[in-house]
Protein backbone atom coordinates (compact mmCIF):
# COMPACT_ATOMS: atom_id res chain seq x y z
CA UNK A 1 0.00 0.00 0.00
CA UNK A 2 1.61 3.40 -0.71
CA UNK A 3 -0.48 7.09 0.62
CA UNK A 4 0.73 10.26 -0.80
CA UNK A 5 -0.13 12.23 2.24
CA UNK A 6 1.24 15.89 2.96
CA UNK A 7 1.14 18.68 5.04
CA UNK A 8 -2.85 19.27 6.63
CA UNK A 9 -3.74 15.63 5.92
CA UNK A 10 -4.41 13.35 8.71
CA UNK A 11 -4.20 9.71 9.11
CA UNK A 12 -5.09 7.04 11.47
CA UNK A 13 -3.33 4.01 12.98
CA UNK A 14 -5.50 0.42 14.15
CA UNK A 15 -5.54 1.99 17.58
CA UNK A 16 -7.81 4.64 16.58
CA UNK A 17 -5.05 7.55 17.07
CA UNK A 18 -5.35 10.22 14.67
CA UNK A 19 -1.81 12.21 13.56
CA UNK A 20 -1.19 15.27 11.30
CA UNK A 21 1.01 14.59 9.04
CA UNK A 22 4.01 17.19 8.76
CA UNK A 23 5.36 18.27 5.08
CA UNK A 24 5.83 16.50 2.01
CA UNK A 25 9.10 14.25 2.67
CA UNK A 26 8.78 11.25 3.76
CA UNK A 27 10.63 7.92 4.33
CA UNK A 28 9.93 5.04 2.11
CA UNK A 29 7.01 3.11 3.89
CA UNK A 30 6.55 5.76 6.73
CA UNK A 31 4.91 8.90 7.34
CA UNK A 32 6.15 11.48 9.06
CA UNK A 33 2.88 12.75 11.60
CA UNK A 34 2.68 13.40 15.13
CA UNK A 35 0.01 12.28 17.30
CA UNK A 36 -3.32 15.18 17.67
CA UNK A 37 -6.31 13.25 18.86
CA UNK A 38 -6.39 10.30 20.76
CA UNK A 39 -9.28 8.21 22.53
CA UNK A 40 -9.61 8.87 25.71
CA UNK A 41 -12.67 7.80 27.94
CA UNK A 42 -12.53 11.53 29.74
CA UNK A 43 -12.16 13.46 26.19
CA UNK A 44 -14.36 16.06 25.59
CA UNK A 45 -14.58 14.97 21.55
CA UNK A 46 -16.90 12.23 20.56
CA UNK A 47 -17.47 10.49 16.95
CA UNK A 48 -19.37 7.55 17.42
CA UNK A 49 -19.07 5.45 20.37
CA UNK A 50 -15.13 6.82 20.64
CA UNK A 51 -14.10 10.10 23.13
CA UNK A 52 -11.05 11.46 21.88
CA UNK A 53 -9.22 14.60 23.44
CA UNK A 54 -6.79 16.57 21.50
CA UNK A 55 -3.21 16.91 22.16
CA UNK A 56 -1.20 19.93 21.19
CA UNK A 57 2.40 20.24 22.38
CA UNK A 58 5.18 18.78 20.91
CA UNK A 59 6.24 18.08 24.58
CA UNK A 60 3.02 16.11 25.26
CA UNK A 61 2.76 14.01 22.20
CA UNK A 62 6.33 12.86 22.43
CA UNK A 63 5.35 11.61 25.81
CA UNK A 64 2.54 10.13 24.78
CA UNK A 65 4.31 8.06 22.03
CA UNK A 66 6.74 6.82 24.01
CA UNK A 67 3.96 5.50 26.64
CA UNK A 68 1.91 4.20 23.93
CA UNK A 69 3.60 3.89 20.44
CA UNK A 70 7.56 3.91 21.11
CA UNK A 71 8.04 2.07 18.27
CA UNK A 72 7.00 5.27 15.68
CA UNK A 73 9.94 7.26 17.51
CA UNK A 74 12.38 6.93 14.96
CA UNK A 75 15.97 8.91 15.29
CA UNK A 76 15.89 10.09 11.34
CA UNK A 77 19.08 9.70 9.58
CA UNK A 78 17.92 12.16 7.31
CA UNK A 79 16.66 14.72 9.37
CA UNK A 80 19.34 13.90 11.89
CA UNK A 81 16.15 14.32 14.52
CA UNK A 82 14.03 11.73 16.61
CA UNK A 83 10.41 11.74 14.62
CA UNK A 84 7.22 9.76 14.58
CA UNK A 85 7.53 8.05 11.73
CA UNK A 86 4.10 6.14 10.87
CA UNK A 87 4.51 2.74 9.18
CA UNK A 88 2.33 2.95 6.21
CA UNK A 89 1.25 -0.46 6.72
CA UNK A 90 -0.07 0.82 10.09
CA UNK A 91 -2.52 3.52 8.53
CA UNK A 92 -5.88 2.73 8.94
CA UNK A 93 -7.71 5.79 7.50
CA UNK A 94 -6.08 8.81 5.00
CA UNK A 95 -8.10 12.37 5.26
CA UNK A 96 -8.10 14.33 2.81
CA UNK A 97 -8.81 18.29 3.33
CA UNK A 98 -10.09 18.09 -0.16
CA UNK A 99 -12.25 15.85 -0.35
CA UNK A 100 -13.67 16.44 3.26
CA UNK A 101 -14.81 19.90 1.81
CA UNK A 102 -16.57 17.85 -1.33
CA UNK A 103 -18.28 15.90 1.57
CA UNK A 104 -19.55 19.22 3.09
CA UNK A 105 -20.33 20.95 -0.52
CA UNK A 106 -22.42 17.76 -0.83
CA UNK A 107 -23.82 17.09 2.33
CA UNK A 108 -27.86 18.80 3.19
CA UNK A 109 -27.02 19.09 6.99
CA UNK A 110 -24.14 20.74 8.42
CA UNK A 111 -23.33 21.72 11.86
CA UNK A 112 -22.68 25.80 12.16
CA UNK A 113 -18.94 25.16 12.34
CA UNK A 114 -19.18 22.66 9.06
CA UNK A 115 -21.67 25.57 7.57
CA UNK A 116 -19.17 28.31 8.79
CA UNK A 117 -16.18 26.18 7.26
CA UNK A 118 -17.97 25.90 3.64
CA UNK A 119 -18.95 29.28 3.43
CA UNK A 120 -15.60 30.54 4.32
CA UNK A 121 -14.06 28.48 1.37
CA UNK A 122 -16.89 29.35 -1.23
CA UNK A 123 -15.74 33.39 -0.61
CA UNK A 124 -12.80 32.45 -1.20
CA UNK A 125 -13.01 30.58 -4.35
CA UNK A 126 -15.27 33.04 -5.55
CA UNK A 127 -12.95 35.90 -4.76
CA UNK A 128 -10.03 34.28 -6.71
CA UNK A 129 -11.66 31.75 -8.70
CA UNK A 130 -9.01 29.04 -7.75
CA UNK A 131 -10.35 25.64 -8.42
CA UNK A 132 -12.39 23.56 -6.38
CA UNK A 133 -9.23 20.83 -6.04
CA UNK A 134 -7.09 23.75 -4.87
CA UNK A 135 -9.06 24.30 -1.29
CA UNK A 136 -9.87 21.86 1.50
CA UNK A 137 -10.56 21.76 4.88
CA UNK A 138 -7.93 20.73 7.69
CA UNK A 139 -8.25 20.30 11.43
CA UNK A 140 -10.53 19.14 13.58
CA UNK A 141 -13.28 19.53 10.96
CA UNK A 142 -11.33 16.58 9.07
CA UNK A 143 -11.03 14.31 11.54
CA UNK A 144 -14.67 15.28 12.58
CA UNK A 145 -13.96 15.91 15.73
CA UNK A 146 -15.14 19.51 16.23
CA UNK A 147 -16.34 21.30 19.23
CA UNK A 148 -18.20 24.34 19.34
CA UNK A 149 -15.18 26.05 20.10
CA UNK A 150 -12.96 24.71 17.63
CA UNK A 151 -11.22 26.46 14.95
CA UNK A 152 -11.78 26.69 11.18
CA UNK A 153 -8.82 25.70 9.23
CA UNK A 154 -8.55 26.35 5.63
CA UNK A 155 -5.72 24.64 3.52
CA UNK A 156 -4.75 26.01 0.07
CA UNK A 157 -2.31 23.68 -2.41
CA UNK A 158 -0.26 25.45 -5.25
CA UNK A 159 2.32 28.31 -5.30
CA UNK A 160 0.01 30.28 -7.84
CA UNK A 161 -3.12 29.70 -5.91
CA UNK A 162 -2.05 30.29 -2.38
CA UNK A 163 -0.73 33.72 -3.18
CA UNK A 164 -4.16 34.83 -5.21
CA UNK A 165 -5.98 33.62 -1.52
CA UNK A 166 -3.40 35.49 0.77
CA UNK A 167 -4.07 38.73 -1.29
CA UNK A 168 -7.52 38.66 -1.22
CA UNK A 169 -7.06 37.87 2.28
CA UNK A 170 -5.62 40.86 2.90
CA UNK A 171 -8.88 42.76 0.64
CA UNK A 172 -11.16 41.27 2.86
CA UNK A 173 -9.48 41.89 6.48
CA UNK A 174 -9.69 45.65 5.17
CA UNK A 175 -13.31 45.16 4.62
CA UNK A 176 -15.08 46.49 7.42
CA UNK A 177 -18.61 45.30 6.98
CA UNK A 178 -17.24 41.81 5.47
CA UNK A 179 -17.21 38.64 7.46
CA UNK A 180 -13.57 38.47 8.16
CA UNK A 181 -12.09 40.26 11.02
CA UNK A 182 -8.22 41.02 12.24
CA UNK A 183 -7.76 40.03 15.57
CA UNK A 184 -8.44 42.69 18.02
CA UNK A 185 -5.58 43.35 21.02
CA UNK A 186 -7.96 40.51 23.38
CA UNK A 187 -7.89 38.01 20.57
CA UNK A 188 -4.40 37.86 20.25
CA UNK A 189 -3.96 37.53 24.31
CA UNK A 190 -5.62 34.64 24.24
CA UNK A 191 -3.68 33.40 21.58
CA UNK A 192 -0.41 34.31 23.20
CA UNK A 193 -1.70 32.54 26.12
CA UNK A 194 -2.45 29.13 24.04
CA UNK A 195 0.75 29.32 22.29
CA UNK A 196 3.41 30.89 25.43
CA UNK A 197 3.33 27.44 26.70
CA UNK A 198 5.55 26.41 23.87
CA UNK A 199 6.97 28.96 21.86
CA UNK A 200 8.98 31.76 23.96
CA UNK A 201 7.79 35.26 23.52
CA UNK A 202 6.53 38.59 25.12
CA UNK A 203 3.02 39.91 24.57
CA UNK A 204 4.40 42.97 23.33
CA UNK A 205 6.83 41.29 20.53
CA UNK A 206 3.89 38.70 20.03
CA UNK A 207 1.68 41.84 19.31
CA UNK A 208 4.20 42.88 16.66
CA UNK A 209 4.41 40.00 14.70
CA UNK A 210 0.98 38.80 14.96
CA UNK A 211 -0.99 42.10 14.84
CA UNK A 212 -0.52 41.84 10.89
CA UNK A 213 -0.89 38.48 9.78
CA UNK A 214 -3.76 37.86 7.69
CA UNK A 215 -3.57 34.10 8.03
CA UNK A 216 -5.50 34.13 10.97
CA UNK A 217 -8.48 35.95 12.43
CA UNK A 218 -12.33 35.66 12.31
CA UNK A 219 -14.33 34.76 10.01
CA UNK A 220 -18.17 35.40 11.33
CA UNK A 221 -17.07 34.90 14.83
CA UNK A 222 -14.97 32.33 14.95
CA UNK A 223 -11.03 31.88 14.82
CA UNK A 224 -9.15 30.70 11.42
CA UNK A 225 -6.11 29.78 10.58
CA UNK A 226 -5.18 29.58 7.03
CA UNK A 227 -1.97 27.18 5.64
CA UNK A 228 -0.82 27.49 2.40
CA UNK A 229 0.83 24.45 1.07
CA UNK A 230 3.34 23.95 -2.09
CA UNK A 231 1.73 21.03 -4.41
CA UNK A 232 3.25 17.78 -5.54
CA UNK A 233 4.69 19.07 -8.48
CA UNK A 234 6.01 21.83 -7.63
CA UNK A 235 8.46 19.48 -5.05
CA UNK A 236 11.47 18.30 -6.72
CA UNK A 237 12.77 16.46 -3.54
CA UNK A 238 12.83 12.99 -2.48
CA UNK A 239 13.36 11.59 0.96
CA UNK A 240 17.13 11.48 1.30
CA UNK A 241 17.97 13.98 -1.34
CA UNK A 242 18.57 16.77 1.40
CA UNK A 243 20.61 15.81 4.49
CA UNK A 244 20.19 17.90 7.55
CA UNK A 245 22.79 17.51 10.29
CA UNK A 246 22.53 19.22 13.78
CA UNK A 247 25.39 21.05 14.43
CA UNK A 248 24.26 23.11 17.78
CA UNK A 249 21.87 25.86 18.52
CA UNK A 250 22.04 29.71 18.30
CA UNK A 251 20.82 33.18 18.78
CA UNK A 252 21.35 34.92 16.07
CA UNK A 253 20.34 38.82 14.88
CA UNK A 254 19.25 38.97 10.96
CA UNK A 255 18.32 40.96 8.02
CA UNK A 256 15.49 39.43 6.50
CA UNK A 257 16.18 39.41 2.12
CA UNK A 258 13.83 37.06 1.06
CA UNK A 259 10.11 36.64 2.47
CA UNK A 260 8.73 34.13 -0.89
CA UNK A 261 8.42 31.50 0.94
CA UNK A 262 7.12 32.87 4.14
CA UNK A 263 3.01 32.20 3.69
CA UNK A 264 4.08 28.00 3.01
CA UNK A 265 4.40 25.42 5.78
CA UNK A 266 7.25 24.60 6.15
CA UNK A 267 8.10 28.05 5.77
CA UNK A 268 11.75 29.77 4.94
CA UNK A 269 13.05 33.10 4.93
CA UNK A 270 16.65 34.07 3.79
CA UNK A 271 18.60 36.05 5.66
CA UNK A 272 21.88 38.39 4.99
CA UNK A 273 23.81 41.03 7.72
CA UNK A 274 23.48 37.76 10.29
CA UNK A 275 25.23 38.35 13.81
CA UNK A 276 25.29 35.53 16.18
CA UNK A 277 24.82 36.74 19.57
CA UNK A 278 25.19 33.41 21.40
CA UNK A 279 25.68 29.80 20.74
CA UNK A 280 26.99 27.90 17.85
CA UNK A 281 29.15 30.37 15.12
CA UNK A 282 27.96 29.10 11.87
CA UNK A 283 27.46 30.80 8.47
CA UNK A 284 23.52 30.81 8.61
CA UNK A 285 21.74 31.83 5.65
CA UNK A 286 18.48 31.09 6.18
CA UNK A 287 15.68 30.37 9.00
CA UNK A 288 13.00 27.55 8.45
CA UNK A 289 9.74 25.89 10.65
CA UNK A 290 7.30 23.29 10.02
CA UNK A 291 5.07 25.14 12.63
CA UNK A 292 2.02 27.62 10.92
CA UNK A 293 2.86 29.75 13.99
CA UNK A 294 6.36 30.80 12.02
CA UNK A 295 4.69 31.47 8.64
CA UNK A 296 4.39 35.83 7.97
CA UNK A 297 6.40 36.66 10.85
CA UNK A 298 8.94 38.93 8.77
CA UNK A 299 9.29 40.91 6.00
CA UNK A 300 11.49 41.47 3.62
CA UNK A 301 13.88 44.53 4.74
CA UNK A 302 13.24 44.18 8.44
CA UNK A 303 15.80 42.92 10.96
CA UNK A 304 14.62 39.74 13.46
CA UNK A 305 16.48 38.28 16.42
CA UNK A 306 16.07 34.31 16.30
CA UNK A 307 17.29 31.19 18.04
CA UNK A 308 16.83 27.49 17.04
CA UNK A 309 18.63 24.55 16.04
CA UNK A 310 21.25 25.26 13.71
CA UNK A 311 21.81 22.83 11.04
CA UNK A 312 23.76 21.81 8.05
CA UNK A 313 21.90 21.47 5.00
CA UNK A 314 23.61 19.41 2.06
CA UNK A 315 21.18 19.69 -1.06
CA UNK A 316 22.17 17.02 -3.79
CA UNK A 317 19.13 17.90 -5.86
CA UNK A 318 20.53 21.64 -6.25
CA UNK A 319 24.34 20.69 -5.50
CA UNK A 320 24.61 23.22 -2.56
CA UNK A 321 24.76 23.28 0.83
CA UNK A 322 24.29 25.91 3.63
CA UNK A 323 23.51 26.60 7.50
CA UNK A 324 19.75 27.19 8.67
CA UNK A 325 17.86 27.74 12.07
CA UNK A 326 15.10 25.56 12.07
CA UNK A 327 12.23 27.13 14.39
CA UNK A 328 9.53 25.15 16.70
CA UNK A 329 11.03 21.95 18.22
CA UNK A 330 11.91 23.22 21.77
CA UNK A 331 9.82 26.08 23.48
CA UNK A 332 12.96 28.27 23.70
CA UNK A 333 12.87 28.89 20.29
CA UNK A 334 11.55 32.12 18.55
CA UNK A 335 12.05 34.81 16.16
CA UNK A 336 10.64 38.19 17.03
CA UNK A 337 11.67 41.78 15.25
CA UNK A 338 14.82 43.92 15.68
Amino acid sequence: MTIRAREGDLIENAGRVIFDVKGLIHPRDKIVAFPRFIPDPAGNRRRRSTLYRKIYSLSERYRFLEGNFPLYLIRDPIFDETLCEVPVCEVKKHYDPVERLRQLRSSKKLNRLESQALRMTELLKEATNIPWNAIGVSGSILAGLHTENSDIDPIVYGSHDCLKVHSVLKSLLNDEHGPLKPYTREDLKTLFDFRSKDTASSFSNFVRTESRKVMQGKFMGTDYFMRFVKDWNEVDETYGDVRYKNVGYARIKAAIIDDSEAIFTPCEYKIGDVHVVEGTEFPVSKIASFRGRFCEHAQKGEKIVAQGKVEHVKDSTHYCEYYRILLGNKPSDFMVLA
